[in-house]
């Protein structure tokens, strides 16, 4: 119990069935932690204490490590919508088992591994809890690249808070544009805003 305890203190409350078993934690113990009230299963090898308030975002990506949260869900990490996601958006690389994660509600995108690598940042929810997040810049290309996948006035309106922020790059902004090759289309929206 000690050992349990010590363990989701380090781990926020959250914790995975390999967190727990690399600690000597069997998954039979697991499930008597579950049964006698000590733990709450979350999800599918995803446990948590009660005196937690559970955060999908990190729980999802807690489960599935390779997923980063892009497009509209990016958008509102960093800043660029009011719009709270109802269903997150990630990317994982192609090849990647899509069903599983279109089961769970999330909306899905996949990109070959050199594109799907890039730009990576961590970022906090609301939660507190850190995730992976595509970089302020990527993710409004991956917005304009998605632009028909997407509400277009959210892509809009993520464009012209963009347009106002101080910390804004645009030699990254065309970088990478440029990778996704959507220069032509990024120039003819930032001519309009800047």
């Amino acid at each position: 119990m000690n050992q349990l305890k010590s363990l989701l203190k380090k781990k926020d409350g959250i914790l995975t069935t390999a967190e727990a078993n690399a600690v000597g934690i069997s998954n039979e113990r697991l499930r008597l932690f579950v049964k006698n009230g000590t733990l709450e299963r979350v999800t599918h090898g995803v446990y948590a204490s009660h005196d937690v308030l559970p955060d999908k975002m990190y729980i999802f990506q807690k489960r599935r490590p390779k997923l980063i949260y892009s497009h509209e869900t990016a958008l509102f990490l960093h800043d660029l919508t009011d719009r709270d996601p109802i269903n997150y958006s990630v990317t994982v690389p192609r090849g990647y088992n899509n069903k599983s994660l279109r089961k769970d509600g999330l909306t899905v995108f996949s990109l070959k591994s050199d594109l799907y690598k890039k730009h990576i940042v961590i970022m906090e929810t609301v939660f507190g809890h850190k995730v992976s997040v595509y970089g302020l810049e990527r993710t409004i290309c991956d917005s304009v690249r998605s632009r028909n996948q997407m509400d277009i006035a959210v892509v809009t309106q993520a464009l012209k808070e963009y347009s106002k922020r101080k910390d804004k790059n645009l030699s990254l902004l065309m970088r990478i544009a440029e990778e996704f090759e959507i220069t032509k289309i990024l120039r003819g929206y930032m001519e309009v805003l800047l």
